[in-house]
């Protein structure tokens, strides 16, 4: 099956299945329970050009962060395995995505250590059902399974359905980025040896 993954989860909250594709054509199938995350993933999809399913049935009745956070972990574990030892992958990349006013740069390492800086100032309150600070933990999630660096920051913009989309988009082009093949170097990108943790 080449670079992917099938990722499932099932807690007292949520019940997940993700599968992935890293070389994809951008095919995407969510289904989450919440709309707008809906949107974004496939957003991630079609701009990462990665092939994704992901099912989810959680707990949105009470709220959607469990739903959130927990589809992060997922693909993010997803990721981790669909990448295998990562020999002869570009390790880093990033992407500035514009949206009318908004701006969104984000930067990827695929280097085994998870940490993420996230910098949005003032993008709290709802779209529609969401709530906006769930993005953050959706790639908090990701990153910690994922076990990469990434910075997801907000170079400026107003309407916060254009801030979202485009944290999204710039993380997915950053990502399909740094994990594509560099035909120049068939070896694991380290002066170790290694991208594990």
């Amino acid at each position: 099956m080449g670079r992917s993954a099938i990722i499932t989860r099932k807690t007292k909250e949520t019940d997940i299945h993700v599968e992935l594709n890293l070389d994809g054509t951008g095919i995407s199938s969510i289904s989450t329970g919440a709309p707008f995350f809906d949107h974004m993933l496939d957003a991630f999809s079609r701009h990462g050009l990665f092939d994704l399913t992901i099912r989810c049935a959680g707990d949105t009745h009470i709220d959607d962060h469990h739903t959130v956070e927990d589809v992060g972990l997922c693909l993010g574990k997803a990721f981790l395995q669909a990448l295998g030892d990562k020999r002869g992958i570009r390790r880093f990349g990033h992407a500035h995505v514009p949206f009318d006013e908004t701006l969104v740069r984000a930067a990827a390492d695929l280097s085994g250590r998870p940490y993420l800086v996230f910098r949005a100032d003032g993008m709290t309150g709802q779209l529609g059902a969401f709530n906006i600070e769930l993005v953050e933990d959706f790639f908090q999630g990701f990153v910690n399974t994922a076990q990469c660096n990434l910075h997801v920051i907000l170079e400026y913009g107003r309407n916060r359905h254009h801030v979202v989309e485009s944290m999204f988009k710039a993380s997915a082009r950053a990502l399909r980025e740094a994990s594509e093949i560099d035909p120049r170097n068939p070896h694991v990108p380290s002066t170790k040896g290694s991208l594990e943790s």
